[in-house]
């Protein structure tokens, strides 16, 4: 299962194509346009999220409501693009007129793609490179991520994701008694947070950075439940699980760090807290004592909670701007505002849940019977099954 994204932060619109879904998934708009809406929201959000109402158009692969086997198209429109057909048209500008493109960016910003994609690709214009590496990609990414998220729920596998750290605030351990219940309360958060004592501490932390005119990042958690145990791979590096995982993880724009289950906790401590001790009874099979792995060992699943963290920083569009040099005349400045967010921590755990959905359901596509979703569920129950006996 695979899928690619095209379009660019101010052009019309953000396009994906889907490929190896099976047959038979039902999808609807709704399933999708909910999980672009939650994407949007979040404290210390800012202006583009009240131009944008994000909403799909299913273009293709999609019949009466279910998958077809074929490619699926989604598109998602920019409101914002009737303010931007000049600065962003796809036609030449017309020859031998002194009509000069407005908007260009000849000064990189720090801590974004400006100034590399320039030298890469030989953009004059930063533009160029500022409209595709925009986090406003993520939008039509967490659309795809709604569908593989979609197919999950058939197999009976749920997820969700919350805020752990936003601005050096910590929330104490989530202790949710169901995915649902951990999905409701955080969903109900302006932060996206489980712990209502830290949630006031982090917007009040995002007030005081947005009148400082600065940015503050954080870390977000995404939790699974219902993986079977064994998806991934222990033979070839680029077929394990959590590398996947990590590589999703780290693709979304302004993260820069991964770990799974206790993560870089275990570095500190000896084996005998960090190994998870195996059990075993007669009506649920093997079982782990803990789950400090994370639900994973060698690349594969353990069948227990997958438990991936995910660490973004600050913005690095900041109304107090770090200098830069111009790449036309070599002066120092401070750095251009495109809209910022002071802070979208909350917003990205949403963007994590879904780069994690992605690749859980391509993992299952990949391992099991998947030209139909009854053969996908029978084989998966068919394996479950035969884990429990081994």
């Amino acid at each position: 299962m695979r899928f690619l994204t095209a379009g660019e932060s101010h052009g019309p619109q953000l396009t994906a194509i889907i490929e190896g879904l099976p047959a038979g998934l039902p999808l609807t708009a709704i399933d999708i346009n909910e999980e672009l809406k939650r994407r949007q929201k979040g404290y210390g959000r800012g202006r583009r999220m009240q131009i944008e109402k994000d909403t799909v158009q299913i273009l293709g692969g999609v019949r009466h409501g279910l998958t077809l086997g074929s490619p699926v198209a989604l598109s998602v429109e920019n409101r914002d693009w009737s303010h931007w057909t000049k600065i962003m048209g796809h036609e030449p500008l017309e020859a031998g007129t002194s009509e000069e493109v407005k908007r260009q960016i000849t000064r990189p910003r720090p801590g974004h793609a400006d100034l590399n994609g320039a030298l890469k690709y030989g953009h004059r214009d930063m533009r160029n490179v500022l409209e595709r590496s925009s986090a406003r990609e993520t939008t039509i990414r967490v659309a795809a991520g709604a569908v593989a998220k979609k197919l999950l729920s058939m197999l009976g596998i749920e997820l969700a994701s919350h805020v752990l750290e936003i601005g050096g605030i910590k929330a104490q351990p989530a202790a949710y008694k169901s995915i649902q219940q951990l999905y409701e309360k955080t969903e109900a958060s302006p932060v996206r947070c489980f712990d209502s004592t830290a949630e006031k501490a982090m917007m009040e932390k995002i007030d005081e950075a947005k009148e400082n005119g600065d940015s503050i990042g954080g870390i977000v958690e995404v939790i699974v439940e219902g993986m079977p145990v064994g998806v991934g791979s222990y033979v070839h590096f680029d077929r394990k699980l959590d590398a996947k995982l990590a590589a999703a993880i780290i693709s979304i724009n302004a993260f820069k760090g991964v770990e799974f289950g206790i993560g870089f906790e275990a570095a500190k401590r000896p084996g005998s807290e960090v190994h998870d001790e195996i059990l075993w009874d007669k009506e649920k099979g093997y079982q782990r004592r803990t789950n400090r792995l994370g639900g994973f060992e060698g690349g594969m699943t353990t069948g227990m909670p997958i438990v991936v963290r995910g660490v973004m920083k600050p913005i690095p569009t900041l109304y107090k701007p770090l200098q830069s040099v111009d790449i036309e005349t070599k002066e120092p400045f401070a750095a251009s505002i495109e809209r910022s967010d002071s802070c979208a921590v909350p917003a990205a755990a949403v963007v994590a849940e879904h780069a994690v959905a992605w690749e859980l359901a391509s993992a299952l596509v990949e391992q099991f019977a998947s030209d139909r979703l009854d053969s996908l569920k029978e084989s998966i129950e068919a394996h479950r099954k035969y884990a429990s006996e081994f």
